[in-house]
């Protein structure tokens, strides 16, 4: 729930989709940059959406100054990127809206119900939302990404930049942890997978007979994000679902159930809901096959016996991991990326419970003992985990901190060109501002005439 809780949030900040205003708006032009406006409604938009997730916010008006600022920013972007033919089709741009929509996805279990009800719109009508969104944030990137190319930092500056910063307010760096695994996958037996598929013929003929997919999804399907919505995945295109689901599932006719099919995740039955033009809407059971407690010792067992012969032979972690470990991380040493950050390093609030019950009793160059894991398929494994390094709670310094401090360096210098940047484009960009926000110092700084 809390990882879900994370997403919807995140989705929300990306988007900024266009919510319902509690109070009707008399619209009005408020900017005009080159060809491009912004309107009153635009920005009560984006003021109303900031306000539904901000907290403790003691000046709106500063907030909704700090918004506008940002859309003024943005359509100025938008407008040199028309004077230097800077253009996205609507392929690419597409293209990155289901890059984004399926990571989310892939975040709730595949789910698409999940994020309709969030936010009562279909998933058609959520990447119509999109598209404008996302194109405009191209735009912005490729325009900074211009500027900015050949930016770069010495440690002198990074220095320079950290000695300026008053101690007290350096923000607290949170206990961070870096890990690695090393898995072993107990083989399943053919007599396991026999029985999967007789259940999930049983349950093929009794939906034929009358039963329906949605109670016995409930009652038996091994996909958690699905089965408390009766095994109903919500409406998908194309790229969204396991390739061999997808094969089977776009077939399929209104009410037809599908023979078993076998996806990286388990073994699927499959039954049509609904179909509205290239998306559709199946329900689908999913049985995962279990190795048997001998396999399930065995693999214990074999990992106690690597854990032992790494310690006593003082092997290298990443070697053992590229050697030994069933898990696709061991090709890059084994070690466990933070999805949220793309970094090794994960504060508490992104390492799930059962992990960190492990890692939080070890010391770092400790290794654990063999734990039960749950891959990201689903699928039951074992594994020992190693524990590279801890960091306490601290304030940040150069000698831990060097590459956090020279990020937010050089993200200094490279903020401080785009603002020069702007401060050019706006004396020989045509940009009026309505007088009733003209009061807004960031008009002023900018010296827009009137």
């Amino acid at each position: 729930m809390k990882k879900l809780f994370l997403v919807i949030l995140f989705i929300i900040s990306c988007l900024q989709f266009t919510f319902a205003q509690p109070t009707n708006i008399v619209d009005e032009i408020i900017a005009v940059i080159g060809k491009e406006i912004i309107t009153r409604s635009d920005l009560e938009d984006e003021f109303y959406i900031y306000m539904s997730q901000a907290k403790d916010v003691n000046d709106e008006e500063e907030v909704r100054e700090m918004i506008f600022e940002q859309m003024v920013r943005q359509k100025l972007y938008v407008h040199q990127a028309q004077l230097d033919s800077i253009e996205f089709t609507d392929a690419e741009v597409d293209s990155r809206v289901n890059y984004q929509l399926n990571y989310w996805l892939s975040q709730v279990g595949g789910n698409a119900k999940i994020l309709e009800d969030a936010y009562h719109k279909s998933i058609e009508e959520i990447k119509k939302d999109m598209h404008d969104v996302v194109k405009n944030q191209m735009i912005t990137e490729r325009i900074q990404q211009n500027i900015t190319e050949n930016v770069t930092i010495t440690p002198s500056e990074v220095k320079k930049f950290f000695d300026k910063i008053p101690y007290d307010s350096l923000p607290m760096i949170q206990p961070a942890y870096e890990f690695g695994h090393i898995v072993k996958m107990p083989p399943v037996s053919e007599e396991e997978i026999a029985a999967i598929k007789d259940r999930l013929n049983e349950f093929r003929e009794r939906i034929m007979r009358g039963e329906k997919m949605s109670m016995l999804a409930r009652l038996y399907s091994d996909d958690p994000g699905s089965a408390p919505d009766g095994g109903e995945l919500g409406f998908v295109e194309r790229g969204t679902l396991y390739p061999e689901f997808e094969a089977v599932a776009f077939n399929l006719k209104s009410g037809e159930v599908s023979q078993i099919v076998q996806t990286k995740a388990g073994y699927h039955i499959i039954q049509m809901i609904e179909r509205r033009g290239d998306k559709i809407n199946v329900a689908h059971i999913l049985l995962q096959p279990k190795p048997s407690a001998d396999e399930q010792v065995k693999a214990i067992e074999w990992l106690d016996s690597v854990r032992t012969a790494i310690i006593d032979e003082k092997m290298d972690f990443s070697a053992a991991a590229l050697k030994f470990s069933d898990d696709m991380n061991k090709n890059s040493g084994g070690w466990v990326v933070n999805p949220y950050n793309n970094s090794y390093k994960f504060e508490k609030e992104a390492i799930d419970a059962s992990t960190f019950a492990t890692i939080s009793k070890l010391i770092p160059g400790e290794y654990s003992q063999p734990v039960a894991y749950v891959n990201e398929d689903g699928k039951m494994a074992y594994r020992i985990i190693y524990l590279k390094n801890k960091v306490a709670a601290h304030r940040p310094n150069l000698r831990e901190d060097y590459d956090l401090i020279k990020g937010a360096a050089l993200e200094e210098k490279k903020q401080k060109l785009i603002n020069d940047w702007i401060l050019e484009k706006v004396t020989v960009t045509n940009i009026k501002i309505n007088e009733n926000y003209s009061k807004y110092s960031f008009v002023k700084e900018w010296g827009i005439a009137q």
